[in-house]
């Protein structure tokens, strides 16, 4: 296996059976939201996905992680650094504030904000916007005291700095629009309206306001506040767009939560990767009839495939909407859960999308019937369910402990797996018998002829279960899949906060080719891996 570097030795992927190769590269910064420049010269890159902050050299484009994920910080969406050199972070989910010292020390600055996301500091002072409808920007006190409300009715902040005038400029996602107010409280105003799905503002080194937009395009917005208002726009190609920084000599450089690394954006438009970009997760994956794979990342439906020699990334976006997680191919058609409680179906053709199921409670892996009958795991509700052509929902079996990921055989029996209970079940007429147990934690499952595969999570296996015999095997371990090595677990948070989703659960998702080789997400380094069978000495090539 080749690719730049991974936390893991995929390279070392061990079985007799199985040969492994990356559909795509490892990536280093699994999704990046906010950066900023530190007092050292590096890039430090908060990574939400991944739960901790990166620094980058922009010279080399190394990476060391800084806050580690499994330290007090649960979900960095935003950071910056204060006059003393001291790290600022906005921790999303949980909704905290924190201060980490130049020695490295955490503390705790405030968990009375909602959502934090936008977060920038003006000399020693400190403020931080929320990411929600009527959200609030507030100047905290890292030394105590209680928060100040400059304003509220923010329709989703986020990124915003402070303006060669002085003022706070932060961007209402929701409406579009760039505001304004002074640090010390005031009339927050409206300066710039009808703005390509703004996400970020950013002054470079001559004052000339940037703003980002989240869409596929990678569009930058110039505005001139000095003069006439006029805008210039740049379209980047950086899928998702979230975040930028200036340098000394006044380069620009961006962030993607949608496929991480960190790209240098000129003026002109011209892009340079800096850190390569690739997949956040991935989750599910599946492979059409075609043989096109899919993945299911998150913020996207993404095509692993190989690098396209333009930088920027061995990874196709299909599609940019949130929070993808199981995935299925059905003819020409893609099924897709969603971390809203959703089911849709995708038409990669047309590009129409059909809501099949909403309300669930955190549906992950899927399969299809012949006569187009959904069966998805619904993993917070213990059980498993049907939806079909007319989209009506029936419980197929429920009761169940933990159910991630279902798969069915050639007579379309349905097989489930539960990491929990560490078994692969078959249900029968609702009651769920069981097929393999002692799998460790068992995710993604899928079945080629009378064999069944699943990703056992915990020690990084793959196993294969005999459908006639129910003799199981290791077919390959050593996966670059679930933890890091070394990495404490820690308690998940919750699905959503305020109405928006929190962090995803872990999912490695599993799907079989024709040929009957075996697609592994390989959700611990960003990349699908193909499994293929060794050939037996001496046969064919």
């Amino acid at each position: 296996m080749t690719g730049r570097s991974s936390r893991y030795d995929a390279s070392g992927v061990r079985g007799t059976r199985r040969q492994a190769r990356r559909l795509n590269s490892p990536n280093p910064l699994r999704g990046s939201n906010g950066v900023a420049f530190g007092p050292d010269g590096r890039l430090y890159v908060a990574q939400f996905l991944a739960g901790q902050i990166s620094a980058v050299d922009p010279a080399t484009g190394d990476v060391e992680v800084v806050v580690p994920l499994d330290g007090p910080v649960r979900s960095p969406d935003d950071l910056a650094f204060g006059a003393d050199g001291s790290m600022y972070i906005a921790d999303l989910v949980p909704g905290r504030v924190w201060r980490r010292s130049p020695e490295g020390a955490y503390a705790l600055v405030s968990d009375e904000v909602k959502v934090p996301n936008g977060i920038t500091c003006v000399g020693d002072r400190l403020f931080v916007n929320e990411m929600r409808m009527n959200g609030r920007l507030l100047e905290l006190f890292p030394e105590g005291g209680d928060p100040v409300v400059l304003t509220d009715g923010l329709a989703f902040g986020n990124a915003m700095q402070l303006g060669p005038d002085g003022c706070l400029y932060y961007p209402h996602m929701i409406s579009g629009q760039v505001w304004r107010i002074p640090p010390d409280g005031g009339v927050a105003e409206v300066v710039a309206e009808d703005v390509h799905d703004p996400v970020a503002v950013r002054f470079d080194q001559g004052g000339v306001l940037h703003v980002l937009s989240r869409g596929p395009e990678g569009i930058v917005t110039r505005v001139d506040l000095h003069g006439s208002g006029s805008r210039t726009l740049v379209t980047s190609g950086v899928v998702g767009l979230d975040n930028a920084a200036f340098d000394a000599e006044n380069r620009m450089f961006v962030s993607s939560f949608a496929s991480g690394g960190i790209t240098e954006l000129r003026p002109d438009g011209r892009t340079r990767p800096v850190v390569p970009r690739g997949l956040d997760g991935p989750w599910g994956v599946t492979v059409d009839l075609g043989g096109t794979v899919y993945a299911a990342d998150h913020y996207r439906v993404a095509r692993p495939e190989e690098p396209d020699g333009g930088g920027s990334g061995d990874v196709t976006t299909e599609i940019l909407q949130p929070f993808f997680h199981g995935i299925t191919a059905d003819g020409g058609l893609l099924h897709t859960t969603s971390q809203f409680g959703t089911v849709q179906t995708y038409d990669p053709a047309s590009g129409t999308t059909r809501t099949r199921a909403t309300g669930l409670d955190q549906p992950l892996g899927l399969a299809a019937r012949a006569d187009g009958t959904l069966l998805v795991a619904e993993t917070g509700a213990g059980r498993v369910i049907a939806i079909d052509g007319t989209d009506t929902v029936t419980v197929v079996a429920d009761g169940l402990e933990h159910p991630v990921d279902v798969a069915l055989d050639a007579g379309e029996r349905c097989y489930v797996s539960d990491d929990r209970r560490g078994a692969v079940l078959r249900l029968d007429d609702g009651e769920a018998v069981p097929v393999a147990e002692d799998l460790g934690s068992p995710q993604g499952v899928a079945i080629h002829g009378d064999e069944l595969f699943t990703v056992d999570t915990g020690h990084r296996r793959l196993w294969s279960v005999s459908l006639t015999t129910g003799a199981t095997r290791v077919e390959a371990e050593d996966l670059a899949v679930g933890l890091p090595p070394g990495t404490r677990p820690r308690q998940a948070p919750a699905l959503f906060t305020h109405g928006l989703p929190g962090l995803a659960p872990r999912f490695a998702g599993l799907a079989t080719a024709p040929d009957g080789s075996i697609l592994l997400s390989a959700d611990g380094e960003g990349t699908v891996v193909r499994l293929s069978p060794r050939q037996a000495p001496g046969s064919p090539g």
